[in-house]
């Protein structure tokens, strides 16, 4: 089990339903640059990203993934507040101190801790070249939920994961059927489905949410272009239901313009055997 950062825990959420998204990103920025994508997992807050005190997302909605962007190499101050504030003197969340090393590729997630408080988590996506045939998937808990067993038919093959812990798996390429049911137990919470696990790709799961409001959703990111043959190349953005918009003109400012995509797609996670990794 591959335990993330946690980087802030402040303040509380109203919860209802939200969303899911899906969006596809190559591997690797340009040489020397950090990838950051963000995504919103707390529902029924619709919020504003401040980075080093600008506006950079605005009516930020629960289920959105933003990104990713190219950054250079540095700690970015990421302030998380309420949809209608003046500025980021007042946050929900942090602020928090990101720090992004060259070549690096993260994804920052605001969501709820097991208990139900909004926190902010900061993963590295694991973009190691994958074996020819294989694909990548990575099962992220960031629910206010308690630890999770995902099934593959009635048989775990990922035991008491917690939030805000992941897990990451290397299988062969296709269609995996499973479903997530609560520690211990075989009744699922979510699924089962079916899900396409693609060669050379990182399919990145996310359940968020509350458990106890009924309101459990899933968001998939696909971090693209880790094919160990020489033929891989990195891919661009792919996914259901995209639509694409910019940051605003403080965002351009201080992100050099990169481009936000915002995405609406159903979507769930699921899993077959494999390893798991270590995270410091």
């Amino acid at each position: 089990m591959r335990t993330n950062r946690t980087v802030a825990a402040i303040g509380t959420a109203t919860l209802a339903l939200g969303a899911s998204t899906a969006l596809a990103l190559p591997a690797n920025a340009a040489d020397g640059d950090a990838m950051l994508s963000v995504l919103h997992g707390v529902p029924d807050l619709t919020v504003d990203v401040y980075v080093n005190g600008d506006l950079t997302l605005d009516d930020f909605e629960p289920g959105d993934l933003a990104g990713p962007l190219e950054l250079a190499p540095g700690t970015y101050t990421v302030a998380i507040t309420a949809s209608d504030a003046e500025d980021d003197s007042d946050p929900a969340i942090g602020p928090v101190d990101l720090p992004l090393e060259a070549d690096m590729n993260y994804t920052a997630v605001a969501h709820l801790d097991a208990e139900g408080t909004p926190t902010a988590s900061l993963f590295t996506n694991d973009t190691s070249d994958i074996a020819a045939g294989e694909g990548r998937l990575t099962v992220r808990h960031v629910a206010a939920a308690p630890a999770v067993d995902v099934l593959a038919g009635d048989s775990p093959v990922i035991e008491g994961l917690e939030n805000p812990d992941e897990q990451v798996l290397d299988l062969p390429a296709g269609t995996v059927s499973a479903s997530v049911a609560a520690a211990g137990t075989t009744d699922p919470v979510i699924g089962p489905a079916d899900v396409d696990v693609a060669e050379g790709v990182n399919t990145i799961a996310y359940a968020w949410g509350s458990l106890d409001d009924d309101n459990l959703a899933l968001a998939t990111q696909t971090v693209e272009g880790m094919d160990s043959a020489p033929s891989g190349v990195d891919a661009g953005e792919t996914g259901a239901a995209a639509e694409q918009g910019t940051f605003g003109p403080a965002a351009v400012g201080i992100l050099g313009g990169f481009v936000l995509l915002l995405i609406g797609a159903s979507s769930v996670m699921l899993v077959r055997a494999a390893r798991e990794h270590n995270n410091s």
